[in-house]
């Protein structure tokens, strides 16, 4: 089941969980440095400063993500 803890790889493979983040990181599907922190979870994506996202913002993603139990 995809997650925070899954890499953006796999989330990104994903057109589901994509249509998700997009909500919450619109530039998640089009800004092309997306591609330089494949290997990362998207926990720790989330965890820098640049990702703008609140604690309740990535709570929020956190549960949207587990709620579509999206198989990757």
């Amino acid at each position: 089941m995809l997650t925070l803890d899954s890499k953006v790889k796999a989330l990104k493979k994903s057109p589901e969980a994509t249509a998700i983040i997009v909500k919450y990181s619109p530039g998640f599907a089009t800004d092309p440095q997306m591609k330089l922190v494949q290997g990362l979870t998207m926990r720790k994506l989330l965890s820098f400063p640049q990702a703008g996202l609140s604690e309740e913002q990535v709570a929020a993603l956190e549960k949207e993500l587990l709620d579509a139990q999206i198989e990757g």
